[in-house]
């Protein structure tokens, strides 16, 4: 597995990284052995980065999955979610959730510790209130890079993002890019790389990618909102098998991504062993050919208004 180093952090991590959230959230349905011998597989097959969350119930597979492993072969990544029944959480509650991730984790020290799905309406108040108590866990040694995570399924065209990177608060950052849209590309990426952050790229393969109804509806969005090229529809995409340039739309989504210049570290996520091995193939594989980019580019290059969910 390729490695790379993830910004400023200089972390040296590998480019496919373990997503245990989303729609799978490492397997977690069939019980927790099961999603740690996912993460440990991960490992074992080259992975380096592990990503999960309070809120996706997955820290302790992974904290399982890992305890046999060397600590400083591999970096944690892991958020808390800022609001609870709708309500912020205190800088105590923040304080608690680490501490509850350490303790399921299996360590003492997180590698990068994000605010979870922040909207662009609640930056400031993130900000103000759990900045502070973040630099406080960072100087003893309970965390070693801030992160930031975006809420892309309700925040397309990266409005949270787009106010966070100028103030230069965090190290890290994840940001929804996919075919369907590449819109970071054009606005998040350029703007990360001149304060050299780690970028974390989400939403590779989602729904849209794999179900044609999700798909046709996210194409007629697209279309309805004035975002696509000329000629898009529903079976714009068949060409990246049937011409050959991938084996299946999936893998040829992540090769999108994995190669997209700006990002560190593409996820995947799985509950399946079988399925985890395509998935690190794919992203071990080289980009798409320039002919196809070029397409892609003409007919989803001004598209924000979709997530692929």
């Amino acid at each position: 597995m390729e490695t790379v180093i993830l910004g400023r952090t200089g972390l040296k991590v590998s480019a496919a990284g373990l997503g245990c959230g989303g729609f799978s959230r490492a397997g977690l349905a069939k019980g927790a052995d099961h999603a740690a011998g996912i993460v440990r597989e991960a490992y074992n097959s080259g992975v380096s980065f592990f990503d999960t969350a309070a809120a996706y119930g997955t820290q302790s597979a992974v904290g399982k999955g890992l305890e046999q492993t060397d600590r400083n072969s591999y970096v944690l990544s892991t958020k808390f979610s800022y609001k609870k029944a709708g309500e912020f959480i205190t800088a105590g509650g923040m304080r608690d959730s680490l501490e509850q991730s350490l303790r399921e984790l299996k360590t003492d020290c997180i590698d990068v510790f994000h605010i979870h799905a922040l909207t662009a309406q609640d930056y400031d108040f993130a900000k103000l209130t759990y900045i502070p108590e973040l630099y406080r866990a960072r100087e003893q040694g309970k965390i070693r890079f801030l992160g930031v995570t975006e809420h892309f399924g309700g925040d397309t065209s990266h409005e949270m993002l787009k106010k966070a990177i100028p103030d230069d608060l965090f190290d890290v950052i994840m940001v929804g890019y996919n075919i369907l849209n590449p819109s970071a590309a054009n606005t998040i990426l350029p703007a990360a790389a001149e304060n050299n952050l780690g970028v974390l790229c989400m939403f590779a393969v989602r729904k849209a990618l794999w179900d044609r109804q999700q798909l046709k509806a996210d194409i007629e969005r697209i279309i309805s909102a004035g975002q696509g090229g000329q000629g898009l529809n529903e079976h714009s995409l068949d060409f990246l098998v049937e011409q050959g340039v991938s084996g299946t739309l999936p893998e040829a989504a992540y090769r999108f991504c994995r190669h997209t210049p700006g990002i560190s570290v593409t996820l995947t996520g799985t509950g399946s062993l079988i399925h985890l091995k395509e998935n690190l193939k794919s992203l071990d594989m080289p980009p798409l050919c320039e002919s196809a980019l070029e397409k892609l580019s003409f007919l989803f290059g001004n598209s924000d208004c979709v997530s692929g969910q």
